[in-house]
C-alpha cells in the first residue's frame, strides 16, 4: 500500500487527497507547537519555500502522543502555525504515530530505518520520513535532524522529480 492510498483528513476538514503528491517529493513529519523542537518548524517552511515549486512539499502530520505537546483545537494548530513560523504547507489532522491507534499513514512508514538502523516506533515528535516521486520511503530522519542539514536537504534534492 501506498501513502497515496492513505485516508487523512486535512487539519481544518475534508479529505486530504494524498494522490495528489503522485509524482512529488514529500517529507512527512509528525509535529508539535509545544515542544523543544518546535522551531523546526522555520527549517520546514524553509525547505517548502525553496523546493515547492520544483515539485515537493512538507507534509506537517500534528501528533499529541509525545508529553501532550500538541494539545490544541485544528484551530488552534493552524492559528498557532500560521502566525507563529507563517507555515504555508499542507498540515493534516492530528493523529497517532504509535501504538494500536497508530494511522495506517505511520503503519506504512515505521519500518523505514534511518541512518542509524532505527526502525519501528516514532520516537518524538519530529520525525521526518522523506517519500520518492514513485511513493516509496526513500529517507527516515531522526527527530533531531534539523530540516536544513546537509543530510536533509541532499535527500530532497535527490528525490526531486
Amino acid at each position: 500500500m501506498s501513502i497515496y492510498d492513505v485516508d487523512i483528513q486535512r487539519l481544518q476538514g475534508g479529505p486530504a487527497d494524498l494522490a495528489q503528491y503522485r509524482g512529488k517529493a514529500v517529507l512527512v513529519v509528525n509535529v508539535a507547537s509545544r515542544c523543544g523542537l518546535t522551531p523546526q518548524y522555520e527549517g520546514l517552511q524553509r525547505l517548502q519555500d525553496t523546493y515547492g515549486e520544483r515539485g515537493f512539499t512538507v507534509l506537517g502530520v500534528p501528533c499529541n502522543q509525545f508529553m501532550q505537546q500538541e494539545p490544541g483545537t485544528a484551530d488552534e494548530i493552524a492559528e498557532f502555525c500560521s502566525a507563529t513560523y507563517s507555515v504555508t504547507f499542507p498540515m493534516t489532522e492530528k493523529v497517532e504515530v504509535n501504538g494500536p491507534g497508530r494511522h495506517p499513514l505511520y503503519a506504512g512508514l515505521v519500518d523505514t530505518p534511518d541512518a542509524s538502523g532505527h526502525t519501528g516506533d516514532i520516537r518524538w515528535n519530529f520525525e521526518k520520513f522523506l517519500i520518492g516521486p514513485d511513493g516509496t520511503v526513500v529517507a527516515r530522519f531522526a527527530p533531531q535532524a534539523e530540516p536544513d542539514t546537509d543530510e536533509v536537504v541532499q535527500a530532497i534534492e535527490k528525490a526531486l522529480p
